[in-house]
């Protein structure tokens, strides 16, 4: 699909969703049984409206599905022999990958193929596959966080794009990085930038801050060359950038810049290129950590976790993972994004949990419990996927099992959910929508951690326009 495609999709406010693909994670829950693809109904017109309408199961247990991606997106849509019809399912810690069929029957995917980790680990020397993204040539290639041993390690697995076989690795011999965690591309500038999370067998059962310091934490934005592969320029975020996660190009193709969320100290960095041809980060949002008695430290981070743009990129959004809200930031000026709407959906702060909050820089009250159909909504904000139209932000609450079991036993427990949020796509403003809930501690098998939201006809964080 080509940029002016992209902006047409935009003027028309494109389809409205009608089903949500999520991974549904049971790994760390104490359940044993497989982790699965949910099917949820999101068409309010429909009688299984915010109902699961199908389950895939995955054959093996304790794979910890995670994100996903596409077989073709807008990148290889010049090809019309190219369809949407295989969604790309990476297990962070068994290091499977499973292909699965949703063009057959969006309503009821089945698994078409799955590469076993022996493939990753004497192919490509890595394991731990995170973020999945179709290229143009019709490739697929998966990033990747670790080494076989569980140490860090930054690389790529490219993936054949009709028989989902594994063909070697991205980058070039030695040039893998020491952290992986998610990447974009951008074509027109010949660029792909990449981000770092942490060794695999450091984060597994949990967060250690002790960890940080002994440098099993990544805090860099890592620049390759597209078309030759080679690697550039290391960005050092430093300890204000500790675990950049996911990044964001601008959707105009033509735009040499973007954000990524900075997990451990709560900021914002805009990458772009330079006059000089190479590429620069800059701090642009802040979220100050909180004084509190109750918890692990005395001073407690919002923990950005996920952010996207606005398919027209006026509007950022991220998720403060920790402190329980939501944020929408106008970016017109895109040096110096605009608080705009807020909205707190939980979180470790709520005013009558046990967590006290001595000292607040930005001077808010500890929020409520949120509560939707007379269920108190465990765990915090975290995933999010916003309509095409901009209007619906859709939020699911777990984070990765591990840490979710750490942070918010409570969820383990009762399983996460997933909420929607109206947005004011003009002056800005988020709004719960109170007649919206998906609970998965009510699931067949038991409470379950579900993740990553995919709608079937691309969305803002799956698409790249060329």
């Amino acid at each position: 699909m080509a940029a002016e495609e992209r902006m047409l999709l935009v003027e028309k406010r494109g389809p409205r969703e009608e089903i949500l693909y999520l991974p549904c994670i049971y790994r760390n829950t104490g359940i044993l049984k497989p982790d699965y693809l949910a099917t949820v109904d999101v068409d309010p017109k429909s009688p299984t409206y915010c109902q699961v309408i199908h389950r895939l199961p995955m054959p093996n247990l304790r794979d910890e599905l995670h994100h996903s991606g596409w077989n073709a997106c807008s990148s290889c849509f010049d090809d019309a022999s190219k369809k949407r019809n295989f969604l790309i399912l990476p297990s962070l810690i068994s290091s499977r990958i499973y292909v699965v069929d949703v063009g057959t029957n969006p309503r009821a995917p089945k698994i078409h193929k799955m590469v076993e980790p022996i493939e990753l680990y004497w192919k490509c020397g890595l394991a731990n596959p995170h973020t999945s993204h179709c290229l143009g040539s019709g490739q697929i290639m998966i990033s990747c966080m670790g080494d076989p041993s569980g140490n860090g390690k930054g690389g790529f697995v490219l993936l054949d794009g009709e028989t989902f076989e594994v063909i070697g690795n991205w980058e070039h011999q030695g040039e893998a990085v020491p952290f992986g965690y998610d990447f974009w591309y951008q074509p027109r500038h010949n660029v792909m930038i990449s981000t770092e999370w942490g060794a695999p067998k450091a984060l597994v059962n949990g967060f250690n801050p002790a960890h940080v310091q002994e440098g099993l934490y990544g805090s860099a934005l890592n620049i390759w060359d597209w078309t030759t592969h080679k690697k550039l320029q290391r960005l050092d975020l430093g300890e204000e950038g500790a675990i950049p996660l996911e990044v964001r190009f601008l959707h105009d193709p033509s735009a040499a810049e973007g954000y990524v969320g900075c997990a451990l100290n709560s900021t914002v960095f805009r990458f772009y290129k330079t006059a000089e041809g190479d590429w620069a980060a800059e701090k642009v949002i802040s979220i100050p950590s909180k004084k509190v008695e109750g918890w692990m430290l005395p001073e407690m981070p919002s923990l950005i976790t996920d952010i996207l743009i606005s398919l027209d990129d006026r509007y950022l959004y991220f998720s403060n993972w920790l402190h329980g809200d939501i944020r929408q930031y106008d970016i017109t000026d895109r040096r110096n994004p605009r608080l705009v709407g807020q909205v707190f959906l939980g979180g470790s702060i709520v005013r009558d949990g046990p967590i006290r909050v001595l000292e607040d820089p930005e001077n808010q009250q500890q929020p409520r419990p949120c509560i939707i159909k007379g269920k108190r909504i465990p765990g915090s904000p975290q995933m999010l996927q916003l309509s095409l139209d901009g209007r619906r932000l859709y939020v699911t609450t777990s984070l990765y099992s591990g840490w979710d079991k750490q942070f918010y036993p409570d969820m383990i427990r009762e399983g996460s959910v997933m909420m929607q949020i109206d947005v004011d796509t003009v002056d800005g403003g988020l709004t719960l929508n109170e007649d919206f809930l998906v609970d998965f501690g009510k699931e067949p098998d038991g409470p379950v951690l579900a993740h990553e939201l995919r709608y079937p006809g691309g969305d803002c964080t799956s698409d790249i326009w060329l």
